[in-house]
């Protein structure tokens, strides 16, 4: 018979297959988009700027940046990992912009392995970094100490508590367990000592699930919403590879839900003082502009980047940069001198968007009314 694999050793395998499952696989949304297209930001045909003018700086979380940018979590706990967290560490500091790390459950049950996290912290020392914990981990037993330990372990500005569900039901190891997180994260909100910040995996967030959050004391939302990479897919490639029938039915199945990125944007933007970070299928600068001018304070990415690593930290920067230049460019196009100005500059939703924010009780013509 073959022995049972540890735990630990388990949760090394996991980040593995998800690591090789993303870059291989054709894990994005089928049917349901992000919104982004449905978005159009007016263009001034004369700015009184030079595109040179435009100020992407920003505060998030006591933090300045550069731009409004995070690398988003996408991995640690194996080697593999450690040399891609130490790539896209380092193009963060060259930037001066935010980035998280991916779930820091190997690193806390494998203390060996928390190297393949701090990386992070030691190739971006002035770095906006996020801390990474999951739900279910919480309502299993983790707590404070487990809390204030992923955040030492990279010595991080922020935790994020990530909300996975959908890939939870999914996965063949899953375990779909949300009851009693809620009362772990306001513990954690109460004495961690550093924001926490709530971010879904695909799905994104309703006003309602973000109005809960910010009077547990949250003080963020990564919305992370629907229409980029399903991690319903992930899940049934993996459950395929592993001759799951049942968790590969459910994946079909589950593989286009969630909330689309730009209707979550708008329903936690307005309906609460949070700090949005939008992501989820965002893939340019300008779907970043979109994102701010309907109320997000920041924008992030992870598959690009992901797939940009076997360039190295060169080819990362590189990517960085071009998304850096399509904000500035969709900024300087709407006469926009700071991301604040940004965020009051109008926009014309239509099509699937505007019919669901209708729907909602948001009124997508406050947009294109816009004056400064």
């Amino acid at each position: 018979m073959r022995p049972v694999a540890s735990a630990e050793a388990e949760t090394e395998r996991r980040k593995r297959s998800h690591i090789e499952t993303t870059m291989q696989q054709d894990v994005q949304f089928r049917t349901k988009k992000t919104g982004f297209d449905d978005v159009e930001l007016v263009h001034n045909a004369l700015p009184a700027i030079n595109r040179d003018d435009v100020d992407l700086s920003v505060r998030l979380f006591d933090h300045e940046l550069s731009a409004p940018l995070v690398i988003e979590s996408m991995t640690g706990g194996t080697a593999a990992a450690a040399r891609l967290n130490e790539i896209l560490g380092q193009a963060a500091q060259e930037l001066k912009i935010a980035i998280g790390v991916g779930s820091q459950r190997a690193g806390i049950e494998k203390p060996e392995l928390a190297y393949t996290y701090r990386v992070v912290r030691d190739k971006a020392p002035d770095a906006l970094v996020f801390a990474n914990i999951g739900a279910p981990q919480l309502v299993k037993g983790y707590g404070l100490k487990e809390m204030r330990k992923a955040v030492e372990m990279v010595d991080a500005d922020a935790l994020y508590v990530h909300l996975n569900g959908v890939q939870e039901c999914v996965q063949v190891e899953g375990e779909p367990l949300f009851r009693g997180a809620m009362d772990k994260i306001r513990e954690g909100a109460e004495q961690l000592g550093v924001p926490i910040v709530l971010k879904e995996t695909g799905a994104g967030f309703s006003h309602e699930t973000a109005e809960f959050a910010e009077k547990a004391g949250v003080k963020g939302i990564d919305v992370a919403g629907a229409g980029g990479t399903s991690w319903a897919a992930v899940e049934y490639y993996r459950a395929r590879e592993q001759s799951s029938q049942i968790h590969e039915k459910v994946g079909e199945v589950f593989w286009d839900w969630g909330i689309p990125t730009v209707a979550s944007v708008v329903e936690v933007s307005h309906s609460t003082h949070l700090t949005v970070i939008a992501s989820g299928g965002v893939r340019n600068g300008l779907h970043g502009a979109k994102a701010l001018a309907l109320g997000a304070d920041a924008f992030g990415l992870a598959l690009p980047f992901l797939k940009s690593t076997p360039g190295g930290v060169e080819e990362v920067t590189e990517r960085l940069q071009t998304i850096l230049l399509e904000l500035r460019t969709a900024m300087f196009l709407t006469g926009s001198r700071n991301v604040a100005e940004l965020q009051t500059s109008p926009a014309v939703i239509r099509g699937p968007t505007r019919e669901w924010l209708d729907a909602r009780g948001f009124n997508p013509d406050e947009y294109a009314k816009r004056k400064r």
